[in-house]
């Protein structure tokens, strides 16, 4: 049996359309105490702090602990839940915001330490009205302190996609 040139380039084509990306990356799933280095106890990131009554808010004073990072995350693609805080808010939603642990850290309560935030930037914009639901995100993690209006942030994530955390 000949083949000739034209049917081996279409053939080519037909098994390079068909073959599905079975060697995509799997992102790791992990969680908030995947944050913290091995051997740091989470009880050591805990911070006292003092209150600025001038501009009422509380300012936290961490130890060397709550920013030492998990540098095992650096360059990881991960799957995570958590809440969502807003830096940069549109009518299409929100592209900047901070992901953290639980329900309203950073705005009514003290944040938490560096290495319990993200910073987070999407694409997509996140819908307004879905800002107080936990949300799974799924990214690529770079380990990086930084400083926002609201507090320190240990990570940072470049957001592929999202969803709505399901009990």
């Amino acid at each position: 049996m000949n083949i000739t040139r034209r049917q081996m380039i279409a053939g080519g084509f037909a098994c390079s359309a068909s073959t599905k990306p079975s060697l995509a990356e799997t992102p790791l799933e992990i969680g908030w105490e995947d944050l913290i280095p091995p051997g740091v106890p989470y009880s050591e990131i805990i911070a006292e702090g003092e209150l600025d009554e001038l501009n009422d808010t509380w300012n936290p004073i961490f130890d060397a602990n709550a920013t030492k990072l998990n540098e095992a995350l650096n360059g990881a693609l991960i799957r995570m839940p958590g809440f969502i805080i807003p830096l940069e808010i549109s009518r299409k939603g929100v592209t900047d915001f901070i992901l953290v642990p639980y329900v309203g850290a950073c705005i009514h309560v003290p944040p938490p330490p560096p290495n319990q935030l993200v910073l987070a930037q999407t694409a997509e914009p996140w819908p307004d009205d879905e800002l107080w639901d936990p949300v799974w995100v799924v990214g690529r993690m770079s380990t990086r302190l930084q400083s926002t209006a609201l507090a320190q942030t240990g990570y940072a994530l470049r957001v592929t996609s999202m969803e709505t955390y399901e009990w």
